[in-house]
Protein backbone atom coordinates (compact mmCIF):
# COMPACT_ATOMS: atom_id res chain seq x y z
CA UNK A 1 0.00 0.00 0.00
CA UNK A 2 1.17 3.95 -1.10
CA UNK A 3 -0.32 6.73 0.17
CA UNK A 4 0.13 10.35 -1.25
CA UNK A 5 0.46 11.99 2.01
CA UNK A 6 2.50 11.09 4.42
CA UNK A 7 4.32 13.77 7.02
CA UNK A 8 6.81 13.45 9.81
CA UNK A 9 5.82 16.69 12.04
CA UNK A 10 7.15 18.28 15.13
CA UNK A 11 4.45 20.26 17.03
CA UNK A 12 5.24 23.16 19.10
CA UNK A 13 8.94 22.79 19.78
CA UNK A 14 9.88 25.51 21.72
CA UNK A 15 13.17 27.59 21.29
CA UNK A 16 15.27 30.63 23.06
CA UNK A 17 17.05 32.64 21.15
CA UNK A 18 17.99 35.68 19.70
CA UNK A 19 16.61 36.91 16.75
CA UNK A 20 14.82 40.50 15.84
CA UNK A 21 15.58 43.66 14.30
CA UNK A 22 15.59 45.77 17.90
CA UNK A 23 18.72 45.76 19.74
CA UNK A 24 17.01 44.64 23.03
CA UNK A 25 15.70 41.60 20.91
CA UNK A 26 19.27 40.71 20.09
CA UNK A 27 20.37 41.24 23.10
CA UNK A 28 17.86 40.01 25.80
CA UNK A 29 16.12 36.93 23.32
CA UNK A 30 12.86 35.59 23.05
CA UNK A 31 11.11 32.54 23.44
CA UNK A 32 10.26 31.30 19.50
CA UNK A 33 7.94 28.48 18.61
CA UNK A 34 8.27 25.96 15.77
CA UNK A 35 5.50 24.17 13.98
CA UNK A 36 7.12 21.64 11.28
CA UNK A 37 5.52 19.48 9.07
CA UNK A 38 7.59 17.48 6.27
CA UNK A 39 5.90 15.34 3.25
CA UNK A 40 7.83 12.03 3.07
CA UNK A 41 6.46 8.75 1.64
CA UNK A 42 7.71 6.23 4.49
CA UNK A 43 5.46 3.82 3.11
CA UNK A 44 8.64 1.15 3.33
CA UNK A 45 9.23 2.24 6.58
CA UNK A 46 5.65 0.99 7.97
CA UNK A 47 5.75 -1.78 6.28
CA UNK A 48 9.28 -3.02 7.11
CA UNK A 49 9.30 -1.62 10.84
CA UNK A 50 12.91 0.16 9.68
CA UNK A 51 14.48 3.28 10.55
CA UNK A 52 16.24 3.70 7.76
CA UNK A 53 13.13 3.90 5.09
CA UNK A 54 12.56 6.89 7.01
CA UNK A 55 13.90 10.33 8.53
CA UNK A 56 13.99 10.22 12.06
CA UNK A 57 12.68 13.32 13.70
CA UNK A 58 15.51 13.75 16.39
CA UNK A 59 17.91 14.66 13.48
CA UNK A 60 15.11 16.79 11.87
CA UNK A 61 14.93 18.75 15.55
CA UNK A 62 19.12 18.54 15.64
CA UNK A 63 19.00 20.52 12.08
CA UNK A 64 16.48 23.22 13.56
CA UNK A 65 17.97 23.69 16.77
CA UNK A 66 21.65 24.32 14.94
CA UNK A 67 19.59 26.87 12.64
CA UNK A 68 17.49 28.43 15.57
CA UNK A 69 20.95 29.32 17.07
CA UNK A 70 22.71 31.23 14.42
CA UNK A 71 20.77 35.17 15.19
CA UNK A 72 18.93 36.44 12.14
CA UNK A 73 16.95 40.21 12.18
CA UNK A 74 14.16 38.40 10.26
CA UNK A 75 12.16 34.95 11.48
CA UNK A 76 11.34 35.21 7.02
CA UNK A 77 15.08 34.95 6.89
CA UNK A 78 15.57 32.26 9.85
CA UNK A 79 12.84 29.96 8.28
CA UNK A 80 14.02 29.91 4.53
CA UNK A 81 17.41 28.88 6.17
CA UNK A 82 15.62 25.77 8.02
CA UNK A 83 13.55 25.11 4.58
CA UNK A 84 17.22 25.17 3.02
CA UNK A 85 19.20 22.69 4.93
CA UNK A 86 16.33 20.22 5.76
CA UNK A 87 16.04 19.89 1.80
CA UNK A 88 19.94 19.74 1.78
CA UNK A 89 20.50 17.17 4.39
CA UNK A 90 17.23 15.06 4.01
CA UNK A 91 16.54 14.41 0.39
CA UNK A 92 13.77 12.53 0.55
CA UNK A 93 11.41 15.17 1.65
CA UNK A 94 9.03 16.59 -0.47
CA UNK A 95 7.95 19.74 0.82
CA UNK A 96 8.09 21.25 3.35
CA UNK A 97 5.52 23.75 6.14
CA UNK A 98 7.34 25.47 8.74
CA UNK A 99 5.33 27.81 11.06
CA UNK A 100 7.68 30.17 12.80
CA UNK A 101 6.07 32.55 15.63
CA UNK A 102 8.00 34.84 17.92
CA UNK A 103 5.80 34.82 21.74
CA UNK A 104 5.09 38.11 23.02
CA UNK A 105 6.79 40.35 20.31
CA UNK A 106 7.66 43.74 21.24
CA UNK A 107 4.86 45.80 19.51
CA UNK A 108 3.31 47.02 21.95
CA UNK A 109 0.27 44.79 21.54
CA UNK A 110 -1.37 42.41 23.90
CA UNK A 111 -0.68 39.24 21.22
CA UNK A 112 0.20 35.54 22.51
CA UNK A 113 2.88 35.81 19.22
CA UNK A 114 3.57 36.92 16.07
CA UNK A 115 5.54 34.86 13.09
CA UNK A 116 5.69 33.83 9.38
CA UNK A 117 4.28 30.41 7.82
CA UNK A 118 6.09 28.72 4.77
CA UNK A 119 5.05 26.29 2.47
CA UNK A 120 7.86 25.14 0.31
CA UNK A 121 8.20 21.96 -1.94
CA UNK A 122 11.50 20.48 -3.64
Amino acid sequence: MKSKDMYIFLSNVKFYARHGVGAQETLVGNTFIIDLRLKVDFSKAAESDDLNYTISYADVFKVVKAEMKIPSLLLEHVSQRIVNRLFNDFPTIEAIDLKLAKQNPPMGADIDCAGVEMHCER
